[in-house]
């Protein structure tokens, strides 16, 4: 299944399914808007949720939010492709022995079609195409054998970051991983049982309709299900816990190419659509 949150231009936000160019209403079937609440439910309610015939409409005619409503942690992973590790040893950047997690402030998360806001304070405005996995039930050291059983499905994820920040005035990564508009997602949550293997998934990203990011989601130094066993030692990961699963090679920063007020970013992932973003100078509306 794939469900999306939206509104239709004067309403409130709804709970839809999509199927093709069109979005089903299924709020009153699942009783209520907030995506994130129902996780832990999508199995049991799958059969009522593809039976729904609420109204329906056009994607054209909808705004489209971010799926995932108020998650409770947005992670992610450093250097997770073999070749972005690559060129990052080539800068001069050493490759971590362990797996590498930050923390992106849930106050960034934004719309698969809102605007992404370049600060005044930096002009290293970067991008970066990320497989989101969002994590369906409540659960504590999970092994690599039973992660994929806690996964309630995927999207695609614009790991937006502030490189001079990122590098210099936050080493931890945090503030330059979370300025506000920084972490745009969507553009429905795509279930895992809709996906055959999610470390077979083609992933682009272009600026301005230039490829910047054309790559596998084969090439990850350690997988999806190594990601969730290595988290769930140290929290409890929640229902609607977004985790970004790394950035191939082909990051602004490598090339010296920043964004800049009036690009468009798009980032497509195989089988989960795609989310586009253009870059509005801070002040403007998002």
């Amino acid at each position: 299944m794939k469900i999306a949150r939206f509104h239709t231009p004067e309403g409130p936000t709804r709970l839809g399914r999509v199927d093709g160019d069109r979005v089903t209403d299924i709020s009153d079937v699942v009783g209520g808007t907030s995506l994130r609440s129902i996780l832990p439910l999508l199995p049991s309610l799958k059969q009522e949720i593809l039976a729904a015939d609420g109204p329906s409409h056009a994607l054209a005619d909808v705004v489209l939010e971010a799926p995932i409503d108020n998650p409770q942690k947005y992670l992610g992973i450093g250097m997770n492709y073999k070749e972005h590790a690559e060129e990052a040893r080539a800068a001069g950047i050493p490759i971590p022995e362990n797996q590498m997690w930050f923390n992106k402030q849930v106050s960034c998360i934004t719309g698969p079609y809102d605007g992404i806001v370049k600060p005044h304070l930096s002009d290293a405005l970067d991008y970066e195409i990320e497989l989101g996995v969002v994590i369906g039930r409540r659960c504590k050291h999970v092994t690599v054998e039973d992660a994929r059983s806690v996964i309630a499905g995927y999207l695609v994820a614009n790991d937006v970051s502030v490189r001079d920040w990122l590098q210099k005035k936050s080493p931890t990564f945090t503030l330059g991983k979370s300025f506000d508009t920084h972490g745009p997602i969507g553009p429905w949550l795509t279930t895992d049982d809709e996906i055959a293997d999610p470390h077979d998934l083609r992933m682009t990203l272009s600026v301005n309709g230039e490829i910047r990011q054309d790559w596998a989601t084969n090439d990850m130094v350690h997988n999806i299900y190594e990601q969730i066993a290595y988290l769930s030692q140290v929290f409890t990961l929640m229902p609607g816990d977004i985790l970004a699963t790394g950035t191939p090679a082909g990051i602004g920063a490598m090339q010296g190419r920043f964004l800049k007020v009036g690009d468009v970013v798009r980032a497509k992932i195989e089988g989960l659509g795609h989310i586009e973003n253009r870059v509005v100078a801070e002040g403007s509306a998002p």
